[in-house]
């Protein structure tokens, strides 16, 4: 049955699509099977593994609003299978806020798909919104991508507090399987700092591999291809290949 693992940070720009699509793509050559589904209306989860997100459909506006099931908004792709998402999903929130139970629209919606995978990934957006928490209340744990800066580091109070209120209130099965250092940079001192800023208040959940500073996953993304596929001997596709094996041994039953 899949692990479901849903990436979050209620701060943009830490590598929280960058990490979906990357690890969905290293689990995939790792032998797992791996679905992404994409919750953010800005749709660069299907993107980076070389969907045409605007030509997708069904995707996950019909899974989360018209009851599509979710089988049928599958997209396969030699890196992994993918539910995309595009602008359709923008006012998603306002549209189900008169639907019932509408924080487990897509709980429901995932449950026959579990036993086909052995990882579903969640794409959410940065804002704490009702795909966030229909995202976190179809997952069984969060992985929390985190930059190397000191800006980054200023979110996780609120982070940890929005944890600990949907735990309580609406997914109290929901643990933070891990926190990953994204952006890393280990000739600055800043990095190294941050690092050990993240690791004093996590301590074991932040995972061994960090995610560096890498040109070419940065250009990854322009050619719609995962960093495996666009230069797998790159030190980004190193790590996230090694993240992968981290996640298996800390998912391992």
């Amino acid at each position: 049955m899949a692990k479901i693992i849903a990436l979050f940070n209620q701060k943009g720009g830490v590598g929280k699509t960058t990490t979906a699509v990357n690890l969905t793509a290293s689990l995939t050559k790792l032998g797992k099977k791996v679905l992404l589904v994409d919750v953010d209306p800005q749709g660069h989860s299907g993107s980076g593994l070389g969907l045409d997100k605007d030509r997708c459909s069904p995707n996950a506006f019909h899974v989360i609003l018209e009851n599509e099931p979710a089988e049928n908004a599958v997209h396969s792709t030699k890196f992994g299978d993918v539910i995309p998402a595009n602008k359709e999903l923008f006012g998603a929130g306002i549209t189900m806020s008169g639907v019932p139970n509408r924080e487990y629209v897509l709980k429901t919606a995932l449950e026959p798909l579990k036993d086909r995978y052995d990882y579903i990934f969640i794409d959410c957006p940065a804002l704490l919104e009702l795909l966030t928490l229909n995202a976190l209340c179809a997952a069984d744990s969060l992985l929390i991508p985190v930059q190397c800066e000191y800006l980054a580091l200023e979110g996780l109070s609120d982070l940890m507090t929005s944890f600990k209120l949907i735990k309580r209130g609406l997914n109290p099965e929901l643990e933070i399987l891990g926190v990953v250092l994204t952006m890393y940079d280990g000739r600055t001192n800043l990095s190294s700092q941050v690092a050990a800023e993240v690791k004093r208040y996590f301590r074991d959940k932040v995972f061994k591999i960090p995610i560096p500073r890498n040109v070419r996953l940065s250009e990854a993304p322009s050619h719609s291809k995962p960093v495996l596929a666009y230069d797998g001997t790159s030190k980004g596709s190193k790590a996230y290949l090694d993240l992968a094996g981290e996640i298996i041994s800390r998912t391992r039953n």
